[in-house]
């Protein structure tokens, strides 16, 4: 995805302190992908050879979180959070005004069992990326986070536009941009669109038979 200058590799996120000289905290992103071409604005990545527990991973999450509420002044002197002062990204992703997402490559070479990390690992982060139900059935993500699991294997496979990225809060994997996204508010966001588009003619229509 994207080209070379889309990567970063080893970046400093810090909770405190600055960019050159980041304080205790925060972390470090292994990947940051920017790109936009092919539906991914902005995308922190996580590569885990399956050393580190399922508790060690929320750890790092937390400090994912941590650092996306962290606020700043930007150089016009408004106070913004840190990780836009760098980095470019939509105001909301499908409908949702959600922190930038974090995916997760497993790549199977330690003693941790993925399939079994990975559930144990949706119960530790659950108040980071737990949704809220609405009356469609679809879920509403504002100020969540989310977050995506997949395999090197899979992505060695299908490449990175094949349907393997689960997202936590979902039963089964997607293509990226849907899992960074949310195509179940969409498809609900149109419909209403739609509904009241109807109602607002209907009206219309009465006003105009009763004039």
């Amino acid at each position: 995805m994207g080209t070379i200058a889309s990567y970063w590799t080893e970046v400093p996120l810090p909770a405190t302190g600055t960019w050159n000289a980041p304080g205790k905290g925060g972390a470090q992103a292994d990947i940051v992908l920017t790109a936009p071409q092919d539906r991914v604005p902005l995308l922190f990545i996580e590569a885990d050879n399956c050393h580190e527990t399922a508790e060690e991973l929320a750890d790092k999450l937390e400090k994912y979180v941590r650092f996306f509420l962290r606020k700043v002044k930007d150089t016009d002197g408004r106070e913004r959070p840190m990780w836009r002062t760098r980095w470019s990204a939509p105001d909301t992703w499908s409908g949702d005004a959600t922190f930038p997402p974090v995916l997760l490559v497993f790549n199977r070479i330690g003693e941790r069992n993925p399939d079994r990390t990975v559930p144990r690992l949706m119960e530790l982060t659950r108040h980071p990326w737990q949704g809220q139900r609405q009356k469609g059935g679809h879920h509403h993500y504002d100020g969540r986070l989310p977050i995506i699991a997949t395999g090197l294997n899979q992505l060695r496979e299908h490449g990175p536009a094949g349907a393997v990225f689960l997202r936590f809060n979902r039963d089964h994997k997607q293509h990226l941009w849907e899992a960074i996204g949310n195509p179940r508010r969409e498809a609900a966001d149109t419909r209403a669109r739609k509904e009241a588009r109807a109602r607002q003619e209907e009206y219309q229509e009465q006003v105009r038979r009763a004039a």
